[in-house]
């Protein structure tokens, strides 16, 4: 790694067209499908209009350098530093006449979204959460702007409210389709995306309507650890690459992506992408081994005194119970994935002590991590009559991690009524959180 200041982050060719718009731009998007389009064949023909949650401050950072931005790709061996010119424009999320103008330009052919598992505000159905005030707001002013008050637009503040109104100003506007593509760690996101889009979009008919003839739904599996750089780090790299927004990652990437681009796109699979007609086994291949690892990690390894993954993952009790709960997925898992290899690797990549993510950032939204990542290997495997050992351990965790000494089943019922109906998976977590009280620092 040299040491030395370099350069600012500048342009090496001409800015390319805005025809991506991006929801949820942060670290991952910048690390992940940022990165991806700048490194396809035909980067030339693909800008992005990023668009961030609610604060402003990445988006001023970004705008004061052209949008471009330095990735910093960290492995044991050092950081290479690579100069991402896919973003034209950057925005905060409250934006919105540029967000409608953006959404309804007929060369806008995608739109990709980052915003979290909890970004969606769905309830268990999929469907938009009616008992969150934020959905209840913005459903009251999506009636308003199917009423005629274009203006009602400005006040909403979820980001499906903000794209439903996007849409309904695209289909104003005449332009023509386009794909959505979710890149959320969630199971069929594009599908999560469709039912919680047309549950919102049901305020507006007409729009719906339209949608449903001129929108596709993308699904994609993303992989690519990107850590959030703590302040002294940030600091550090800022000087050293003179850049306000830098970016730290692995040296690992993998998109997997099915689904239709009706209005074209870029050439990712010449940065690596891989198209399948067949998500759902790389989908759970990737939730259940890496982000069901992280949440094992983050909760064992907080009540075992560990603060980042690469100090969790060399701590054999907390390895162990990641391979146990390894064994259960892999048995659920269809050959031709490369799971044992995938294992090795990701064993590898959690302990490179040179990404630091912390424990607490994957931590956040534990409940809905625990429902998508780890009941659905649970509920595989006591479908098939075995005991879930490595599933129980990892429930056991999380009951420890939130204090949970006691009715194991009333907060199972909270991730899955199934699970919290079984008497002996009932006992086998019993049994875990029983062994876990001698090992929390």
């Amino acid at each position: 790694m040299t040491g030395h200041r370099e350069c600012g982050p500048t342009r090496s060719r001409p800015a390319p067209p805005v025809r991506i718009v991006h929801l949820g731009l942060g670290a991952f998007s910048r690390s992940h499908t940022a990165w991806y389009t700048t490194r396809a064949d035909n980067a030339a023909h693909w800008g992005i209009a990023a668009y961030t949650g609610r604060s402003p401050g990445l988006a001023d950072a970004l705008a004061a350098q052209d949008g471009v931005y330095s990735l910093v790709t960290r492995s044991a061996a050092g950081d290479s530093r690579e100069v991402v010119e896919s973003i034209v424009r950057a925005h905060p999320g409250d934006d919105m006449a540029s967000l409608l103008a953006d959404l309804a330009a007929p060369d806008t052919a995608i739109v990709t979204l980052t915003i979290t598992e909890a970004g969606y505000r769905t309830g268990l159905d999929g469907l938009p959460d009616e008992a969150d005030p934020l959905v209840v707001a913005d459903r009251e002013l999506l009636g308003r702007i199917a009423s005629g008050d274009a203006g009602a637009a400005h006040g909403l503040s979820t980001a499906l409210a903000r794209l439903v109104a996007g849409l309904d100003a695209r289909r104003r506007a005449g332009a023509g389709p386009l794909a959505l593509v979710s890149c959320d760690n969630l199971p069929d996101n594009g599908g999560h995306l469709s039912r919680a889009l047309f549950g919102l979009a049901a305020s507006l008919p007409e729009t719906a309507r339209w949608c449903a003839d001129h929108v596709s739904f993308v699904s994609c599996s993303v992989d690519r650890i990107t850590p959030r750089i703590e302040p002294a780090e940030l600091a550090r790299l800022s000087e050293q690459y003179r850049d306000a927004a830098p970016v730290v990652a692995e040296d690992f990437s993998d998109w997997v992506i099915s689904g239709e681009f009706p209005a074209g796109r870029p050439a990712w699979e010449t940065a690596g992408a891989r198209f399948t007609v067949d998500l759902e086994p790389w989908e759970a291949r990737k939730l259940w081994l890496l982000n069901g690892a992280h949440t094992i990690l983050a909760c064992l390894g907080s009540l075992r005194g560990h603060a980042l993954v690469s100090e969790a993952i060399a701590d054999p009790v907390c390895r162990d119970a990641v391979e146990d709960f390894w064994d259960d997925a892999q048995r659920s898992l269809p050959e031709g994935l490369g799971v044992p290899a995938y294992r090795e690797a990701l064993l590898g990549r959690f302990a490179n002590p040179r990404i630091a993510h912390l424990l607490a950032q994957i931590a956040l939204d534990s409940a809905t991590k625990m429902r998508l990542r780890i009941v659905p290997v649970a509920e595989r495997e006591r479908a098939a009559g075995r005991s879930a050992s490595g599933a129980a351990g990892a429930v056991a965790a999380w009951l420890a991690a939130d204090g949970v000494v006691g009715d194991p089943p009333a907060r199972l019922a909270e991730v899955s009524a199934a699970l919290a109906d079984d008497d002996e998976f009932v006992a086998e977590v019993a049994r875990a959180l029983d062994g876990l009280a001698g090992l929390a620092c």
